[in-house]
């Protein structure tokens, strides 16, 4: 008989990189010459953010924010092992990586066969060292369930959720982070390469308008004042949730053990426009927080596309998707936490439903 388990957890790039170079997307943001000097200032700073960047620029405060993100992963990790998953299917976002301009769907199902992945993609990118001090071409294997991924879409489709399915990954880049980062801090110690569960990738085109316009990253305000060329929006919040449902339907009538998992932060700063990209949005993390905790998901589903943009919480519709699994199979919220930052670019949840 068919058990699902649902987890959530962030994929956070810069968790990977050493705790020097931790802050830099803040320390990125404080050189784009449109952001208000005075917002700039350490000194105009909640206390909060004062307090993590110190007299070293957050180096002392990163160390202190990767313990903390350790030890709910580990917690995360603890639950899948107990629940012994024959397959574990994970909701992620796809930043400008296996899909581009030639293609862009809403949902997509990756029914990859094993898949080779080299971790440190987005560091090379960000000129950012791995903690672990490997080199960069370090890889491991990512077990994939095709058969299972490809039961999943059909099952989907014929319940009138529309998703697309991929059978092989782009060449020539890093495959797409929010997926390898999930393995990747599963099995911290290991580096990626001892998770022993299969992995079914399902991707959510959560940046939307800005997934080309801005290829999944982070636009200077010189770039947005002179009118960004916008994308068609990503699915909506409700939408999201929909298709949560949809997958928790077919995991449950599978028989398989399932772990159901929403792999992103909660707002990102870098997308939080309206904070000037130098802080996340708690107040909207920590009120769904709130809901979530409560079991309230009208509050979820009642925030439209624009607010969760406004908010730069685009990759929270990944948890849309966990969250819509979980209110169709009536599972409980067993543990969760919010781990607050001003400076680390993005708040981060976890919880285990059962």
């Amino acid at each position: 008989m068919a058990e699902v388990l649902g987890v959530g957890l962030t994929h956070y790039p810069l968790l990977a990189g050493a705790d020097t170079h931790m802050a830099n997307l803040l320390k990125s943001t404080l050189k784009d010459p449109d952001i208000p000097v005075e917002l700039k200032d350490p000194s105009s700073w909640l206390l909060l953010a004062q307090e993590e960047w110190g007299t070293d620029g957050g180096v002392a405060a990163a160390a202190a924010h990767r313990s903390r993100l350790l030890e709910d992963l580990q917690k995360c990790r603890e639950a899948i092992d107990e629940f012994e998953p024959d397959v574990v299917m994970v909701w992620g976002d796809d930043q400008y990586e296996n899909f581009r301009e030639e293609v862009i769907p809403s949902f997509c199902v990756l029914a990859y066969t094993d898949t080779v992945v080299e971790p440190f993609g987005v560091l090379d990118m960000l000129k950012v060292p791995n903690v672990w001090g490997l080199p960069s071409d370090t890889s491991f294997v990512m077990t994939g369930a095709p058969d299972f991924a490809k039961a999943a879409v059909t099952d989907v489709l014929n319940s009138g959720v529309d998703v697309a399915y991929s059978y092989q990954p782009r060449e020539g880049i890093h495959f797409p982070h929010a997926f390898g980062n999930t393995q990747l801090f599963l099995d911290y110690d290991n580096v990626g390469a001892e998770f022993p569960y299969p992995i079914v990738p399902m991707a959510v085109n959560c940046y939307g308008e800005h997934v080309i316009a801005r290829k999944g990253g982070i636009a200077r305000f010189a770039d947005i004042a002179a009118g960004e060329q916008l994308d068609p929006p990503g699915p909506t919040p409700l939408r999201c949730f929909e298709f949560g449902r949809a997958v928790g339907r077919f995991a449950k009538r599978s028989d398989k053990r399932v772990a159901l998992v929403a792999s992103s932060s909660w707002s990102h700063a870098f997308l939080h426009d309206k904070g000037w990209h130098l802080r996340p949005d708690t107040d909207s993390d920590q009120a769904l927080y709130e809901a979530m905790v409560a079991g309230d998901y009208e509050t979820w589903n009642a925030r439209t596309s624009r607010q969760v943009i406004d908010a730069g919480q685009h990759e929270m519709l990944n948890w849309y998707c966990l969250l819509g699994a979980m209110s169709e199979l009536g599972m409980t919220l067993s543990w969760s936490d919010l781990v607050v930052t001003e400076i680390f670019n993005s708040n981060k949840a976890f919880a285990v439903f059962e």
